[in-house]
This record gives structure tokens, sequence and C-alpha cells, in this order.
């Protein structure tokens, strides 16, 4: 056997056994269960059978555990239809992009599906916010966390090494826009479906304001922004513990987690989630691009990285760039579109946004933008180098040099 190779399986035995040392409450102690599918299983079913042997062994009708696996708040129908008596629509009706034809056959469809897949459902179903939230979000970073691992080390990881990915750093790499790809793909269709049950529907960005505050939500919509919470928190966790190899814009990176999570809490504290809606669709539908551009590059398939990775660029330029500029602009320009009842500081029915707010709306938007800008600028450097032939993210140079010394 080769020096190289008797050393690497040396060393993959050695880890092999000091993760069978380390265990499950080691895992749980060390904050281990981030990157290990076994122990977020664990961890995860767990909670589901706490939750049922409470359900059917305590007779109390309160459940502790369900707040972690289902919504919480639930609010009465009749709370629904007092509070759509007592705050009547505001503003102009919207128009939902009536006249582009792709974008009206688009929210339809979203919708049609919602009526095939739940259509015994209230149209007064809505549900409010509070502290019991965050137990779902915990849980759902546990559920994230096994997902992540279980898909890239069982699932993108071994297909890299079978397309013939030979270094550990370009198979982990891979596997980590596997995954990227995975959650980015299924939130922009979900975002879209959200979006679709919404005033600003395609970007009518006045009727963010219109009918502020956005605090009873549709059940989808609470789903989607918690998940995105949870999403966000489980990957700053990984990165600020320094569980996966840094890149080079490593503190980029941990700006751009906080600064969305920053983002995802503040909106949702102050009942501005149809704006959150429409930052996280600008996000999620140019990162699905990224996400198969680079696993394309990883393979070295020229032509069609290339191919992908222009069409990347301009929806890059419209969502992140374009889209996104314009929501800020709109923080800026329409901020006083906000119903006069609800411009003053009453945090206990849900109003916040008096005049020195609109500060504290402008702030997370406009750093998001930047960190745009900055990543913006380094892929308009990967496009140039493509015509010379070399297509390859500044941010990984001399990771498979930097892998070879540590192997």
């Amino acid at each position: 056997m080769p020096p190289q190779v008797a050393k690497k399986s040396a060393k993959e035995a050695d880890r092999v056994v000091r993760e069978k040392k380390n265990g499950f409450f080691s895992d749980m102690y060390t904050s281990r269960w981030l990157v290990s599918p076994t122990s977020a299983f664990k961890l995860a079913l767990l909670v589901v059978l706490a939750y049922f042997a409470w359900e059917y062994l305590v007779p109390v009708s309160w459940n502790p555990f369900r707040p972690f696996l289902s919504l919480s708040y639930r609010l009465p129908e009749s709370d629904v239809l007092m509070k759509q008596a007592t705050y009547p629509l505001y503003g102009p009706p919207p128009t939902y992009s009536v006249d582009n034809a792709f974008l009206t056959r688009m929210r339809l469809f979203f919708q049609s599906v919602h009526t095939a897949l739940f259509p015994n459902e209230s149209p007064l179903l809505r549900y409010g916010k509070g502290w019991l939230d965050l137990c779902f979000i915990a849980y759902f970073v546990i559920v994230f966390s096994f997902l992540r691992q279980l898909l890239t080390v069982y699932c993108f990881k071994p297909l890299g090494a079978y397309l013939g990915l030979r270094t550990e750093v370009k198979q982990v790499r891979f596997a980590e826009q596997g995954y990227a790809l995975f959650y980015w793909g299924l939130a922009s269709v979900f975002g879209l479906y959200v979006m679709s049950f919404q005033d600003s529907w395609w970007y009518n960005l006045e009727h963010l304001w219109y009918q502020y505050p956005h605090w009873v939500l549709r059940p989808e919509a609470k789903v989607y922004y918690l998940l995105q919470g949870s999403y966000w928190l489980q990957q700053a966790f990984v990165m600020l513990l320094g569980l996966e190899r840094p890149r080079k814009d490593y503190y980029e990176l941990i700006a751009h987690h906080l600064v969305t999570l920053w983002l995802i809490g503040w909106s949702y504290f102050i009942n501005l989630t149809m704006i959150g809606t429409t930052v996280f669709v600008c996000m999620d539908i140019p990162d699905t691009f990224l996400a198969i551009s680079k696993m394309l590059n990883y393979l070295q398939f020229t032509v069609s990285t290339s191919i992908v990775y222009v069409c990347f660029m301009c929806i890059w330029t419209y969502f992140r760039i374009y889209l996104s500029a314009k929501t800020i602009h709109s923080v800026y320009m329409h901020y006083h579109l906000i119903p006069a009842y609800a411009r003053t500081f009453n945090p206990f029915k849900g109003y916040w946004l008096v005049w020195w707010m609109q500060c504290h709306v402008f702030a997370p938007l406009f750093l998001l933008l930047l960190l745009n800008i900055f990543w913006y600028v380094l892929m308009w450097r990967i496009f140039l180098r493509t015509f010379q032939g070399v297509y390859k993210d500044e941010r990984e140079d001399g990771e498979d040099e930097i892998a070879e010394k540590e192997e």
C-alpha cells in the first residue's frame, strides 16, 4: 500500500475510533451533535418520543413538547373576524402584477396547489406570535443538523467520489453545495408559494406598508419564517463553533449570517414579515443557481459550468442587487404609507413603526446589500477570468494544498 494511502486510511480509522469514544452524551456536551447525523437524529427522536409519552401517559390536555413539533398561537376564528372588521383594508387594492401573464399564472398555480393540498382548510386559519415560537425554531435547528450531515456525508460526498472527485476537500465542498442546492431550491419554491398569498406579490412594494402590522399570519407563512430562522441559526452555530473548514471570506460569511438572523428576528418581532419574505426570495433563488454552477465546476464540466454561471450572474444581478436595492428604496420612499393608526409606538397592539424606527428597518437591509455587492465584485472577477479559461472560486484558493499538508 502506498504511504499516502496508508496514512489516509490510518487517519480515517482514528476518526472513527474518536467518534465511537465520544458517543451521544459527549456530542451533547461539546455541541458536536450539530455535525453528527447520528446524535442529531437521536436528539430529534427524543423530543418526538417525549411528546407521545406525555400525550398518552400524562392525563392533562397541555403537552409541553407540542410547541417543538407544531405551530403555536392559533387564533380563534372569531378573533380573526374581529381584527378584519376593526382594521379594514388600507390603501388601493393590490394589482398582483396582472400586466404580466407569466407572473399571474405562477401565482395562480401556487394557490391552486395549496387548494389541492388543503381542500378543507378554513379561510380564517391564522396564527399569532409569541415566545413559544422559539421552541419550534430550536427543534428544527436539530432537524437541519441531521439533514445537513445526512445529505453531505451519506449522499453528496459519495456521489462526488463516484463522479471522479479525488481529494477530500473537493468531495466535502461538492457535498456542501449539494446540501445548499437541496435547501435553497426548496426554500425558493416555498418562498414563492408563500409570497403568492401576499399583497406584495412580485415586488409591489407599496403593499409592504399599507396593511401594517403583519402579525396575523397564514400557517404556511409562519412555517416558512420559522424554518428560515432555524436554518440560518444552525448555519451560524456551525461556523461560530468552528465545526467545518473555514473559507477565505470566513468573516464576511459570519457577518452575512448574523445580519440575516438580525433581519429574520427583528422583522418577525416588529411585525414586518411581508418584507422579510420578499428578502428571502431575493436571497434563495440566486443561491440555488450558485450551488449548481459550483457543483458543475468541481466536476470540471467546463461548458455547462460557464452556461449556468452566466445565468447565475443575470439572476444574481436581478434579485440580489436590483430587487434588494428596490426594497431598500421602498423603506426610504414608502415608509409614510403605513396607516396613520399604526404610526405609534404601542407594542401591545403590534405597532412599532414610529418615524425613528425607519432607520432600524433600513440598517440590516443596507448591510445585506453591501455584503451582496462585495460578493458581486468577486463574481465579476471570476466571470472575467473565465475568458482566460479559468473558473475557480477565489475563496477556495490553496485549499487542496492545505488539505494535503494536513493529511
